[in-house]
Order: C-alpha cells, then sequence, then structure tokens
C-alpha cells in the first residue's frame, strides 16, 4: 500500500509566510496606485488651463467650434486625468457633422482632439428646408460659409426609418458612380422607390425627367442623349420619357 507524503511543518509555515507577503506587496501596490492617482487628480500641474493650445482640435471644417467647446467645459481647471475620454467622445459623436472623433490625454496638461466630419453627396428637400445627406443617410444642417454643387436627391421622407433612407442613398450612389461624369448635367435623382429610379437632366437646355427604372441607367441615359435630336423633333413639348425598356424610347404625354 502506498504511503501518503506529508508536508513538514517548516514548509507549511514558509508557505504561509510567502502567501502573507505577497498580500502585503498587492496592498502596498494598490496603496501607492491609489496615490499617483490623487496626485495626477488634484495636481494643479495637470490641470486644463484656458491658455491658448491647452485644447488643441484638429479636422473642423464645418462643424461649429463651438459645439465642440460646449463639450470640454466642465473640465478646463480641472486634472486632465478626471477627463472622461470616452463620455467625450460619445458627446463628439452626437453633433451632426462628425463622423468620428478621437480625445486623448497630453502630457502634462493638454487635451487633444481629432474630428473626422461626414462628407455629403446630396441635397435634401425636408419640409421646405434644404439639407444635406452624407453617404450613411444621416441629414446635416448645410454650412453658412460652404458652397456644394451636389444634385437633390428626391425620395427622402421624415416618416422613413434608417435603412429605407440608406437604401434611397445607396441608389443615388449607384446611379451617380454609373452616370460619371455625365452627373454634371442631372439636377436632381428620385430615388423614393430604389427599384424605378427617375432623374431630372438638363438637355441642350431643355429639363426633362427620365425614368430609368432599376438597372443600365448610363446605357439607358446615353441611349436617349443619342436620339435626343430626333426626339426633341417628334415630341417638342414632352417633358417626361420612359426609358426602362432597353430597345425604346416612350415619350409620356401630360395627362
Amino acid at each position: 500500500m502506498a504511503r501518503a507524503t506529508q508536508k513538514p511543518a517548516g514548509f507549511r509555515w514558509r508557505l504561509w509566510l510567502s502567501l502573507a507577503a505577497l498580500g502585503v506587496v498587492g496592498v502596498s501596490t494598490a496603496m501607492a496606485a491609489l496615490k499617483v492617482r490623487q496626485f495626477v487628480v488634484t495636481d494643479p500641474r495637470f490641470a486644463l488651463s484656458h491658455d491658448a493650445g491647452s485644447l488643441t482640435i484638429g479636422g473642423l471644417q464645418y462643424t461649429q467650434r463651438s459645439k465642440v467647446l460646449r463639450i470640454f467645459a466642465g473640465d478646463f481647471d480641472r486634472s486632465i486625468f478626471s477627463a472622461p475620454l470616452e463620455e467625450r467622445r460619445r458627446r463628439l459623436l452626437a453633433i451632426d457633422w462628425v463622423e468620428e472623433a478621437s480625445v486623448s490625454r497630453v502630457w502634462p496638461d493638454r487635451l487633444a482632439v481629432r474630428i473626422q466630419e461626414r462628407k455629403p453627396v446630396a441635397f435634401v428637400l425636408l419640409h421646405a428646408t434644404v439639407l444635406l445627406i452624407d453617404a450613411h443617410g444621416v441629414l446635416l444642417n448645410p454650412p453658412a460659409q460652404a458652397q456644394f454643387t451636389f444634385p437633390v436627391l428626391a425620395g427622402i421622407r421624415e416618416e422613413q426609418t434608417p435603412e429605407q433612407r440608406l437604401d434611397c442613398v445607396r441608389a443615388f450612389l449607384q446611379v451617380e458612380q454609373e452616370l460619371g461624369y455625365l452627373t454634371r448635367d442631372v439636377s436632381e435623382v428620385n430615388a423614393a422607390d430604389p427599384d424605378d429610379i427617375r432623374i431630372v437632366a438638363q438637355v441642350e437646355n431643355r429639363a426633362v425627367e427620365l425614368m430609368l427604372g432599376d438597372t443600365n441607367y448610363a446605357r439607358r441615359y446615353q441611349n436617349f442623349l443619342a436620339h435626343y435630336p430626333e426626339i426633341a423633333k417628334r415630341s417638342p413639348e414632352v417633358k417626361t420619357f420612359d426609358l426602362r425598356l432597353d430597345d425604346r424610347i416612350l415619350a409620356k404625354e401630360k395627362e
């Protein structure tokens, strides 16, 4: 029969002493960390001052600087180590023009903010108000100092879900990509139904509405332009044309 091995009493005492020493070290480390935190949070040398350069903000073009400063108003005259960076970032992302943001501490007494702004792709008319919209379907207030030359994206409604709005924007971007340089003559893209796209284009000083359907946008538009001299003679008063059938162009008489 195997005999159980019994640890000597001296070994047990050494084990307990080692554990006790580790406990003392752990408590000492925690107390030291607490003192360090108290030091960096209370020492005035780490306080964010009102001096120029104490809060640097990069990447602003259309975002109002005052909106960003309001978010950090409570951090001035306090240690930069007491500023909740993630909460400040979250509030920055709530500003309409801000797509991405980062906030970092710069030793010993500065905060650095970096903003990545949204890029508008089209105008939107909503309740008689002119807005901008980006590729993610986010509506933006046009900045007073900026001028854009985007087409109007029709079909955006207040009651739409974010997914429906995004579908409209994606359809618009697909039309824009396929038409390429021809987009310069397009003043409006109606994506109310992404499967039945309509555009308003300026053709030889004449505004026409073209029904493009859900595919072959560029080919259908170019086919219309190629046959336009004949169309203009045959239907000089018609302003809407159905191009959804690739082998024909149908004039839509006004009802």
